[in-house]
């Protein structure tokens, strides 16, 4: 019975937590594949570790910051240095005839076909909110984070801080200098 407790607590806390890793892990690798490799390696980290959390907020930080150092190794590898970026993920979509399947914590495959049409029409961005996205991707990492976990997770500055390990004060200039940044770049585009 305790083995299912334990089974059931990891479950929930990996689908509490999940689409968040996934987003901040995307908003900082910039690709499909890499998102879903930190995700998977930042529960595997979860898992084997068996953190024990004081609150919510404790959860939430220690997954944003496994998250960010995972994403900031990845760049700083040597075979991601010498990487050539190609980004194939609608082509690879287009081509793929497989069901999208996930694995379940029994070993047994749960066809998830529903779910994936349901993100991809949820995806379905206007030209303009494509032109930020893309504006945004070009932000340096340590303003893309703080712009991500402010506006897309809505976190406060206050969470943030705790959550990269700053002071608020570094959170509120990250943030006003990207905001700088963007404006000045969407000026440009127009």
């Amino acid at each position: 019975m305790h083995q299912n407790s334990r089974i059931e607590q990891v479950t929930e806390t990996i689908k509490r937590n999940s689409d968040s890793v996934y987003r901040l892990a995307f908003s900082m690798v910039k690709t499909v594949q890499d998102a879903e490799d930190i995700r998977q390696e930042v529960f595997i980290r979860y898992i084997r570790k068996k953190p024990a959390f004081e609150s919510p907020e404790h959860e939430r930080a220690w997954f944003i910051r496994v998250t960010t150092n995972l994403c900031k190794n990845l760049w700083k590898s040597a075979w991601r240095q010498k990487m050539v970026s190609m980004d194939a993920t609608f082509v690879q979509a287009a081509e793929c005839t497989e069901p999208p399947v996930e694995m379940q914590m029994d070993g047994s495959v749960k066809d998830i076909s529903g779910d994936t049409a349901e993100v991809l029409s949820q995806m379905t961005l206007t030209d303009e909110e494509e032109r930020v996205v893309e504006t945004v991707k070009r932000l340096p990492i340590k303003y893309r984070v703080v712009i991500h976990l402010f506006y897309y997770e809505e976190m406060s500055v206050e969470e943030i801080a705790v959550a990269l390990k700053l002071q608020p004060s570094n959170v509120r200039a990250r943030l006003t200098r990207a905001r700088k940044m963007l404006k000045n770049w969407l000026k440009e585009d127009v």
